[in-house]
């Protein structure tokens, strides 16, 4: 008994989709755009994005004009973003707020344009291009709507997008360090500290740096030596001051004692 209702079900179940897609079909082929757009409004309340945009882009061009259009192309840009089309959603969102700039929906596709970015922003190891677009659409957005009640919100994007800039960078410069090119390293770690002053990395960066500076003395020819050391003893004391009690202490001390050795003797 049980089996034969569920056939039943499936049965009247893929009816329902066979007329369904047939409906569709023969309203894409249609002239009646009243219909489509109607037809198209109900798929995009239903979440049938996929149906709603092929509608809503046959008629874009019919009621560009018409008081219709805002509405079409704000579901259209939301559609693109839903069937996950990020980028050509950033664009469609930010197109809107510029083809109606007294929108009542302004702010919110300008707020959806830069989270289109923000969620096509890659992770650290790839270029970050997208993800300093992004932040400059973000402060854009607040320089904009500087009341915003997503103000909180959106600067916690930004600092999100911040942190991943900043692992980029920390990231790139550690790696100049373990290819041994220690003065590119040194460039390159104290441009993390000048672009990021509260890095959460700040120790084991000061640190990198006293070590980087050692080894470039370390191979450096020998009247290159005692200015590379005294770069060194430097750097040592500059974590000392910042770290007193530094979990890298043990060897940042055997590398100022080494230092200075070298230089009190030469």
């Amino acid at each position: 008994m049980k089996a034969a209702f569920f056939k039943i079900i499936i049965v009247l179940f893929g009816l329902f989709i066979f007329f369904s897609c047939s409906s569709y079909q023969k309203l894409l082929k249609s002239d009646d755009f009243d219909a489509k757009y109607q037809k198209a409004v109900e798929y995009y309340q239903d979440k049938d994005f996929f149906r709603a945009s092929s509608l809503f882009q046959q008629v874009q061009n019919v009621y560009r004009g018409n008081e219709k259009a805002e509405k079409i192309d704000y579901y259209y840009a939301y559609c693109t973003y839903y069937q996950g089309d990020i980028l050509m959603a950033a664009y469609y969102f930010d197109k809107f707020k510029q083809t109606y700039p007294l929108s009542q929906h302004n702010e919110e596709c300008e707020f959806m344009s830069a989270y289109c970015l923000f969620e096509y922003s890659p992770s650290p190891t790839l270029d970050q291009t997208y993800t300093n677009k992004a932040i400059s659409h973000f402060q854009l957005f607040l320089t904009h709507y500087p009341e915003s009640e997503k103000k909180d919100s959106v600067n916690h994007l930004i600092q999100r997008l911040t942190e991943k800039l900043q692992t980029k960078e920390y990231n790139d410069s550690k790696l100049y360090f373990k290819l041994g090119n220690y003065n590119s390293a040194v460039v390159a770690l104290n441009n993390v500290l000048r672009d990021y002053p509260d890095t959460k990395n700040r120790e084991e960066i000061l640190f990198l740096i006293l070590k980087s500076h050692f080894l470039y003395a370390e191979n450096s020819v020998q009247k290159k030596k005692r200015e590379r050391y005294q770069s060194t003893i430097e750097s040592y004391l500059l974590l000392i001051d910042q770290f007193p009690e530094t979990k890298y202490l043990k060897e940042a001390r055997r590398i100022y004692k080494q230092s200075s050795n070298f230089v009190k003797q030469s």
